[in-house]
């Protein structure tokens, strides 16, 4: 496949890609190294954004969001190389995802949960922990929450970078963030952080295990 060939940019094109793109940079990396998960990767990715982004700025409407812009051309950059790829989807039910409740999945497990539930679990989970539960969303609601939640796009911004309507953004993001509570919530119970219903005060696991314990139960 040619190249594209690079833009004919007037000097106050050349001027203002220098001053308002570059800048980005760091941006742009943090958002590629989220989305590849690889820092060589992630530096081919921007380095190709970049080069996209400089061959077209003559079609970018001077005074509109240039991270938008620059962000939907990493994003297709990276969607491509994704398919060319062929990496399988990860599929997700949706029932499960609509149905669970990080909080109501805590006051079941400890009835004395009073403070946030997120808060709860993320004060006890270390950010290896949480970057691995993101990683392992299913593609298309990653990359919304990687948008919204750590590149603070608004919901307008994120159609326009995804090349998806208003409607498909808002519904991506809300699963990917109950997809995310979930993924977080069964790392916190491997771990231990949380009480299962067997350990939990006042179930009848418990109070049996309670009752054993302080009778020398079974097993003894």
């Amino acid at each position: 496949m040619a190249e594209t060939q690079p833009a004919d940019l007037t000097a106050d094109e050349k001027r203002r890609f220098q001053q308002d793109a570059l800048p980005l940079l760091d941006s742009l990396y943090a958002g590629a190294l989220r989305m590849t998960r690889n820092p060589a990767d992630a530096e081919d990715l921007v380095q190709e954004t970049m080069l996209r982004a400089y061959r077209a700025f003559d079609r970018f409407e001077a005074g509109t969001n240039l991270k938008a812009w620059l962000f939907r051309i990493m994003t297709n950059a990276y969607i491509n190389t994704y398919r060319k790829k062929q990496r399988e989807p990860k599929k997700v039910s949706s029932e499960e995802i609509e149905d669970f409740d990080l909080f109501q999945e805590l006051k079941n497990h400890d009835p004395d949960i009073n403070r946030s539930a997120e808060t709860v679990v993320l004060d006890s989970i270390v950010d290896n922990d949480i970057i691995e539960a993101l990683d392992d969303l299913p593609e298309q609601f990653r990359l919304a929450v990687l948008l919204s939640d750590l590149q603070d796009f608004s919901y307008a911004e994120m159609a326009e970078i995804m090349d998806v309507p208003l409607g498909t953004v808002m519904s991506r993001l809300h699963r990917g963030r109950k997809a995310l509570q979930k993924r977080l919530w069964e790392l916190a119970r491997d771990k231990g952080i949380v009480k299962t219903p067997r350990e939990a005060p006042g179930s009848e696991a418990g109070d049996n295990r309670g009752n054993a314990e302080r009778t020398g139960g079974p097993g003894e």
